[in-house]
C-alpha cells in the first residue's frame, strides 16, 4: 500500500472511531428536555403514543465498551491501521503458506501410507476413498457430475454402473485418468442416406431390446456390417478402441431413436483430457480407486 493510501485509511479509521467513541461517551450523559410526565412531547396516534426518555441499558453499555476495547486491540495486534503491520506480525499470506504446508505434509503422509497399492486394493481403504472423492469433485465432477452419473450432452460416461468403454479394472481406469482418451465415431449419414440412417438406428436399438421398428431394423441389419469393424459383429463393442457395447441398453449420448440417429448421421467425438501433469500418478491411482469403488460396491458409491 502506498503512503498516500495508508494515510487515507488511517484518517478514515481515526475519524470514524473518534466520532463513534464521542457519541458513546456523550450519549449516557446527554440531557434531553422532558415534560413533567417524563416524555419528550413527541406524540403519535392523536396522543395515544408518547415518546419517553430512558437511560441506556447497562448491558448495552458493557457490550459497547467491550467492542471498543476489541477494536483497539485488533488495530494494535493485526494489520489494518494503514501500513502498520501489527504487533503480532500476522499476515494472511503467511497463514495460508503455513496451512498449505501443513496440508501438504498430511497428504504426503497419506500417499506414503497408500504406497503403490493398486486401485482395487485402495478402494477398500476408507481414507483413500475419501481422498479420492475430494480429488474427483475438484477435477472430474465438471463433466461426470458430483454423483459421477455422467452427462449425455457431453458424452461423459456414467461411472457408477458396470459398463466401461475402455475396461473397468484399476489399471484401465488409471490409464484413462493419466493419459486421457479420445473416442471418434465417424459420420455415416452421407453413405447411408436418411432412410438408411433410420433403418440402422432401429437395428441398433433392437440389439439391446429397446423399442424399435422391427421392419426397419431388418432393413438396416445388412448395413451394420460396416459398424461391426469397431463394435463387433454381435455389437458388444471393443474396449481396446473404446467402441461401446450396443447390446446392454447403456448409452453414452442417449438411447432414444433421435439420439442414435444423430450418432450415426453426424458421428461423435468425445475427449477425456489427460490429468497426468495435474494429478501425478499417486493421486491418479487414488481417484481411480474411488471411481472403481463406485461400481464395485464401495461404501462411498453413488448408488
Amino acid at each position: 500500500m502506498s503512503s498516500g493510501w495508508s494515510l487515507w485509511v488511517i484518517c478514515l479509521i481515526v475519524f470514524n472511531m473518534s466520532v463513534t467513541l464521542f457519541l458513546f461517551l456523550w450519549g449516557p450523559r446527554a440531557k434531553i428536555p422532558t415534560q413533567s410526565d417524563g416524555t419528550t412531547g413527541h406524540v403519535w396516534a392523536h396522543g395515544v403514543l408518547r415518546e419517553s426518555v430512558r437511560a441506556l441499558p447497562r448491558w448495552w453499555i458493557v457490550m459497547s465498551t467491550c467492542l471498543f476495547i476489541a477494536g483497539f486491540a485488533y488495530l494494535a495486534l493485526y494489520p489494518g491501521f494503514g501500513n502498520f503491520k501489527g504487533a503480532l506480525g500476522w499476515t494472511s499470506q503467511a497463514q495460508l503458506a503455513e496451512q498449505v504446508a501443513a496440508n501438504g505434509k498430511r497428504i504426503d503422509e497419506a500417499l506414503l501410507r497408500f504406497g503403490s497399492r493398486p486401485p482395487e486394493e485402495l478402494a477398500k481403504d476408507p481414507d483413500a476413498r475419501s481422498m479420492g472423492k475430494t480429488l474427483f469433485n475438484e477435477n472430474c465432477s465438471a463433466c461426470h457430475g458430483r454423483d459421477a452419473r455422467g452427462n449425455p450432452l457431453l458424452g461423459a460416461p456414467d461411472l457408477t454402473d458396470s459398463d466401461w468403454l475402455y475396461g473397468g479394472d484399476g489399471a484401465a481406469i488409471t490409464a484413462s485418468i493419466l493419459d486421457g482418451r479420445h473416442g471418434v465415431m465417424p459420420p455415416w449419414g452421407p453413405q447411408f442416406g436418411p432412410e438408411g440412417v433410420e433403418n440402422l438406428a432401429n437395428y441398433v436399438l433392437g440389439l439391446s431390446g429397446a423399442q424399435h421398428d422391427a421392419a426397419k431394423a431388418e432393413a438396416g441389419k445388412a448395413m451394420f456390417t460396416v459398424c461391426a469393424a469397431c463394435h463387433g459383429p454381435d455389437g458388444k463393442g471393443n474396449p481396446a478402441i473404446g467402441a461401446p457395447n450396443l447390446t446392454d441398453n447403456t448409452w453414452l449420448y442417449g438411447g432414444t431413436l433421435a439420439a442414435v440417429e444423430e450418432s450415426i448421421r453426424n458421428g461423435r467425438g468425445g475427449t477425456m483430457p489427460a490429468w497426468r501433469a495435474r494429478l501425478g500418478e499417486p493421486n491418479a491411482r487414488i481417484v481411480a480407486a474411488y471411481v472403481y469403488s463406485l461400481s464395485h460396491g464401495g461404501s462411498d458409491n453413488a448408488h
